[in-house]
């Protein structure tokens, strides 16, 4: 029978998104995380036509087959299984479980896949694309400038203010993840590149009240979407063939410091990782390509 005092899989999803966003005050991409996974989980119990209250480990189990049998990959199926460890543990801090069912199981060891990065070559030809005649292209070129001087996620671009640039001090001012705060260093070429956006493009665009540094041509704040769109299509016209993805920058951007001797520390702080696990993935990209080269060129290799 039912536990009328556990709500139904949607109300319990919308109570746990509402208790992460106000209590716990994780950012709206962290919510679309939890939201994406919860969702799968809430189809996969009415198809069962299965109550929270009666969820037992066993059933954990099977949405978990249920996933890599639709072909997820094992860093999604860990993702998900994360959503649930938490969704499952605030049901029991809030009084509707008496057991978490997946507090047992731990997330499927995943290969870590190399992120794809650009060359500086390609970083300079990318860079080059933009036409500086145009409005757009004068946008277009600071904006990629400076992910690449920064290394900043695309969420964080997109977020950016204007007063949130110190042109004197050459740094900025981002929030991240978390809404944390970081101050990170930029160099002379991008901040020329956003000076020019500045004093000539953005004022054209500028619709009263909007505070948010690059602007689409009709006055609001660029998209996660257009900025991708923006990269890939510079990429495309610098005939670049590496798989385009938002991060490609921030990836460039972090691997080339640490081919040219940054440490490792360092790098962390300016991509605002909080864990240096996190960034030591850069290492294995330098590995690798100094193996590359090693294997091509040694002749005893």
């Amino acid at each position: 029978m039912k536990n009328s005092r556990v709500p139904s899989p949607e109300k319990a999803v919308q109570l746990f998104l509402e208790y992460l966003t106000v209590e716990k005050g994780l950012a709206p991409n962290t919510i679309s995380a939890y939201s994406q996974d919860l969702a799968k989980f809430t189809q996969y119990l009415n198809q069962k036509k299965l109550f929270l209250s009666k969820i037992q480990e066993h059933e954990i189990t099977f949405f978990i087959r249920q996933l890599s049998r639709r072909g997820l990959s094992p860093k999604t199926i860990a993702r998900c299984l994360s959503s649930l460890k938490s969704f499952f543990r605030w049901m029991v801090l809030e009084g509707y479980l008496k057991k978490n069912p997946a507090a047992s199981f731990s997330a499927p060891k995943a290969w870590k896949s190399l992120p794809e990065f650009l060359t500086v070559e390609e970083v300079e030809k990318l860079l080059r694309q933009p036409d500086l005649k145009t409005p757009v292209g004068l946008r277009d070129r600071a904006l990629l400038e400076l992910m690449y001087a920064t290394g900043l996620r695309v969420s964080e671009v997109i977020e950016l203010r204007v007063d949130d640039l110190r042109f004197d001090e050459g740094f900025l001012i981002c929030r991240g993840k978390g809404n944390k705060e970081r101050i990170v260093p930029v160099g002379q070429t991008a901040l020329f590149h956003v000076q020019g956006y500045i004093s000539q493009v953005r004022p054209l665009w500028l619709k009263k009240g909007s505070s948010k540094l690059f602007l689409s041509s009709w006055g609001k704040g660029l998209t996660r979407q257009a900025v991708w769109k923006i990269i890939r299509k510079y990429c495309l016209r610098a005939g670049i063939k590496t798989k385009v993805s938002p991060h490609i920058l921030r990836h460039s951007f972090a691997t080339h410091l640490l081919e040219r001797g940054a440490d490792l520390r360092s790098v962390q702080l300016m991509l605002g990782h909080s864990q240096i696990t996190t960034t030591q993935i850069y290492t294995h990209v330098t590995q690798a390509r100094l193996r590359k080269v090693y294997d091509q060129f040694h002749p005893r290799a």
